[in-house]
């Protein structure tokens, strides 16, 4: 698991991560042709260079877990889609653990909840709780924000992005916001096909009309979700006891109902599934090509699909789903880590 332990200097972090300079092509938030809208609110948050840098080094800077030890990017590493793939649950401070898998960040602009349960309804909220869960950074606000205060690179930069003197939950979630909001990924193989830039081999051809067929039902395009909240026969984990959205509505009909993921950049965002229990992306589409193994519940959308018979067409759809691999999003130098003085 990625970590910037307690060797790095407090201040040379700051200083390092405030000190890049970006411009809207290489870090800022941008719209890619034919999307729809997104749901952020912008106009609440406007993004600025400096708003971004700030929440960039909130987002790989460790001040934020109790013990210092764990940051954002613990659970989130960028070339893995900002997903985390050592450990198929997310872990925290003193090697504990959580019962889901962290899923990748992208994208987020579109999302109207959050978390696998939707149980966050606003970007600019979602952090909270991976900074105070007891099994993730173990710690709580107040304490988060009398260490940002008592810092003075820290308390300048806040006051530079939102000029005030000082530093509130408000101001520490709205530039990790800025950050987050900012990872967009656009630029797949995919992605230049629709905008007729390149072709599919034949074989991804093959895949993505199968994709058309099987899959975008759930996983619609150009996001490859729809945001609901699906039973997809895999089952509950009888490790976990985890009731997925019904933990938030307390309705029986969610029991085991969980978001949708995107399937952009899947190739890299490995384990899967909410508890991370299938460690191949050929796995996955197995599990989908054999209903008769599906557990319960199944949801609807699910059932109507057929299966994909045929290792052929197996392999088809997997050539296709790493065309929505981005690796311009991976390994662009405006969303890393940076270490200098």
């Amino acid at each position: 698991m990625f970590r910037i332990g307690r060797w790095v200097a407090f201040g040379t972090l700051v200083l390092a991560l405030l000190a890049i300079s970006l411009d809207s092509e290489d870090g800022l938030y941008y719209l890619p042709a034919g999307w729809p809208k997104p749901t952020y609110a912008f106009e609440k948050n406007p993004i600025t260079a400096k708003g971004f840098a700030l929440g960039r080094a909130l987002f790989y800077d460790p001040v934020l877990s109790r013990d210092s030890t764990v940051s954002c990017a613990s659970c989130h590493l960028q070339y893995t889609a900002f997903a985390h793939v050592d450990h198929a649950t997310s872990h925290g401070i003193e090697s504990r653990v959580g019962n889901r898998n962290a899923p990748g960040l992208m994208n987020l602009a579109w999302y109207p909840f959050f978390h696998w349960d939707g149980g966050v309804l606003e970007l600019n909220a979602q952090a909270v709780n991976p900074i105070i869960h007891p099994d993730e950074m173990g710690h709580s606000l107040e304490e988060v924000l009398r260490k940002l205060n008592a810092n003075p690179l820290y308390r300048a930069a806040f006051l530079e992005v939102f000029q005030t003197p000082e530093i509130k939950t408000s101001h520490l979630l709205k530039a990790l916001g800025q950050f987050t909001v900012s990872l967009v990924s656009a630029n797949s193989k995919y992605d230049s096909v629709m905008r007729h830039e390149a072709k599919f081999t034949e074989q991804e051809n093959k895949g993505y009309r199968l994709f058309q067929k099987h899959c975008n039902q759930c996983h619609t395009e150009p996001l490859f979700t729809n945001f609901k909240f699906e039973a997809n026969g895999i089952g509950p984990n009888p490790a976990f006891l985890d009731s997925g959205r019904a933990v938030i509505t307390g309705n029986a009909k969610d029991v085991y109902l969980f978001r949708v993921p995107t399937l952009r950049n899947v190739e890299y965002s490995f384990p899967y599934m909410h508890d991370g229990r299938i460690a191949k992306l050929k796995e996955v589409i197995k599990h989908y090509a054999a209903p008769s193994r599906w557990e319960k519940p199944i949801s609807k959308s699910l059932s109507r699909s057929s299966s994909l018979t045929t290792d052929a067409e197996q392999k088809d759809l997997l050539a296709f789903l790493k065309t929505l691999t981005d690796k311009k999003f991976l390994f662009n130098p405006a969303f890393r880590f940076v270490n200098r003085p």
